[in-house]
């Protein structure tokens, strides 16, 4: 008799806990779509290029993205990024590489609170660049390539359905052929909305 009410006493507890838990973990479960603003930085684009020669390598950078929170520290994340150009001129010639970007990642999550967390990304991606000029002996090109990407971020959540993050992320030797490849830095702020 003990034993039976230890064990109709256990599962009333298991029970319990577990819808106790239940919309804690639906909380942290389902879609989401975010947009993203911030700078952009390719990296070795301006070496080498000489003296009189301008050049930026420095652009506005933005990023549509959606994903799926599994749970608390787990998510999957379709993203679409256009990092911006990288611009040269030396009097009236002039050249620009451009790249726009797919990705796709992983992304965990380390809550230090229940509205404020750390993350990580790491991941995929597909780039398209755009190699234009006007410099006689030059002609314009593409390239695509897929390569790594990864980054760094803090999320706060300041509704159940909207917060915001800001992060750091690396695109791997973007580019490729005869236009060359070198990595994007982007560093961004975005709102992120929960659906």
């Amino acid at each position: 008799m003990i034993s039976k009410l230890r064990a109709g006493l256990s599962v009333v507890g298991v029970a319990s806990a577990m819808m106790i838990a239940g919309p804690a973990v639906a909380q942290d479960q389902g879609w989401y779509a975010g947009l993203t603003l911030g700078q952009s930085k390719q990296k070795d684009a301006c070496d080498g290029l000489g003296s009189g020669v301008s050049c930026d390598d420095s652009d506005t950078a933005w990023r549509i993205l959606g994903g799926y929170q599994f749970n608390k520290h787990l998510a999957v994340e379709l993203g679409y990024t256009d990092v911006g150009e990288v611009s040269a001129s030396a009097g009236t010639a002039t050249a620009s590489i451009e790249a726009k970007v797919w990705e796709l990642v992983a992304v965990g999550s380390w809550p230090f609170t229940p509205n404020f967390s750390a993350y990580g990304k790491l991941g995929m991606y597909r780039a398209d660049t755009d190699f234009s000029t006007n410099i006689a002996g030059f002609s314009n090109e593409s390239e695509s390539n897929n390569d790594l990407t990864y980054g760094l971020g803090v999320r706060w959540d300041f509704t159940k359905n909207l917060g915001v993050r800001a992060e750091y992320q690396i695109y791997k030797d973007v580019g490729g052929g005869n236009i060359g490849e070198g990595d994007v830095d982007v560093i961004s702020i975005g709102v992120i909305w929960k659906f």
